[in-house]
């Protein structure tokens, strides 16, 4: 039991490593943060946008980790999903440009040969851990 209670830990804490890191490179590597306020012309408030992001990942985690049950009018639950679904597009949009990255990293790793490998091994964990995610934890 107590061995398992560790193997637990160790994979809980990985997990969350390997999540927060790519959360931060990728806030990082695309300059998400102020690219908004270039955009939107507030750079005056950029520590902001910074807190906005912190709290949005405590909160999400702490609303994941338990079973909260809101109940709102459809009034309130149709800005929340035009933001929810503009967030999304967003971060497609997002995703697309760091594909512009990964042949500027293989080149400097050395692996220039080695694309196509590098993009499938990345497609291929996106799918084995949506597959494992859906059917263990969701039975739960």
């Amino acid at each position: 039991m107590t061995i398992s209670i560790i193997i637990l830990c160790f994979v809980g804490l990985a997990g969350g490593l390997a999540v927060g890191s790519g959360l931060v490179a990728f806030l990082t590597v695309l300059g998400i943060i102020p690219r908004l306020t270039q955009l939107t012309k507030t750079m005056k408030m950029i520590h902001f946008y910074e807190w906005a992001v912190v709290f949005g990942a405590v909160i999400g985690s702490i609303f994941s980790l338990n079973e909260f049950t809101l109940i709102f009018s459809p009034f309130v639950l149709i800005p929340i999903g035009l933001m929810s679904g503009t967030f999304v597009g967003m971060l497609a949009a997002a995703l697309t440009e760091v594909l512009n990255v990964l042949p500027i990293l293989t080149k400097r790793i050395g692996i220039n040969d080695r694309i196509i490998t590098l993009l499938m091994a990345i497609v291929f964990g996106k799918v084995l851990g949506s597959l494992f995610h859906w059917l263990y934890f969701v039975r739960l």
